[in-house]
This record gives C-alpha cells, structure tokens and sequence, in this order.
C-alpha cells in the first residue's frame, strides 16, 4: 500500500506528512536523518483529508491557537516503541519529563536509554510529543529536528500556556 505525502512550511523548516488511510503516520523534519523512520511508497496527496487536517491542526499549534491535536494517528514500530509513543501523547502542554520518568510510566523503570532511542524514532514529532521529554537534568538533550526547533517548540508552549 502506498502512503500518502505533502510538505508545509513551518517555524522550524519545511515539514513532510505521511498519512496512511488509518491515520497520520509520520511528520519528518527537513533534514531528518534517513531511515530514522520507515516509510514505504510515497504518493504525493495535498489534498488527503487526513494530511489537509493535520497541516491545518499544526498550523494553529504554530500560531499559539492549539494546545492538543485530534488528528487520528496510525503508528507504525515494536511493541515498546508504540508504549513510549503512547505515553509521549499523555504528557500535558507545555510540560516536560525526563526519559526516566517515561520509562517508569511505561513500567519499565530501567529502560530510560530504550525510552530514549524510542523517542528518538517517533515518527509523529511535534504531535505525539517527544520535544517535551529533556534529560534528567533539565538540559534539552538530542532531537530529530535539532536542538533549536526543541526550544522553539517548547517557547511555543511555555508562551501559549501564559497566555491562557
């Protein structure tokens, strides 16, 4: 089955989404590593409902009008992978938790570098929200987008939050 893509610029460069028609499958970064998430066949679809709804959704998260996405997710990877994924999209707006806090959440309190190398592969960034987990020590740590798009992301919360 071929997934469908189209791109859209963003305050932290132009973003690829790939939608299946279970749901959004990946949002990938400019310059996104290769093979950091296995994407099959890509059509290119500006106009699938599932890929307009989630530009349209990113757009109003951008613009500090939207703290929560509804889009309907399609999550491809292991078992552990889809529990970390699982609860990145538990961690609140404009919050953050460490990669050992994750894992103790998932029940596998020993697992913080596995939590980190699955969080490292989310295929959905910024909506399933691996941006929000930061190391131990508060220090924003790797990102598939950079270090610069994780605080930009992260300014983008901590000023909606203080708006509201």
């Amino acid at each position: 089955m071929t997934d469908k893509f189209k791109t859209m610029p963003s305050p932290v460069g132009t973003l690829t989404l790939v939608a299946s028609d279970a749901g959004l499958r990946a949002v990938l970064w400019e310059k996104d590593r290769p093979g950091r998430v296995r994407i099959g066949d890509l059509e290119e679809a500006p106009d699938h409902p599932v890929l307009t709804e989630a530009e349209r959704q990113l757009g109003d998260y951008f613009a500090g009008e939207r703290t929560r996405f509804d889009v309907p997710l399609d999550f491809h990877g292991t078992d552990f992978q889809k529990s970390v994924w699982a609860a990145l999209l538990t961690i609140p707006f404009g919050e953050t938790r460490s990669y050992g806090a994750i894992a103790r959440q998932i029940g596998r309190p020993s697992a913080a570098r596995a939590v980190g190398a699955a969080n490292g592969r989310n295929p959905i960034s910024i909506i399933a929200p691996c941006h929000r987990v930061i190391g131990t020590t508060g220090a924003l740590t790797g990102f598939a987008g950079g270090l610069a798009a994780k605080e930009l992301l992260l300014g983008i919360e901590r000023s909606s939050s203080a708006a509201s």
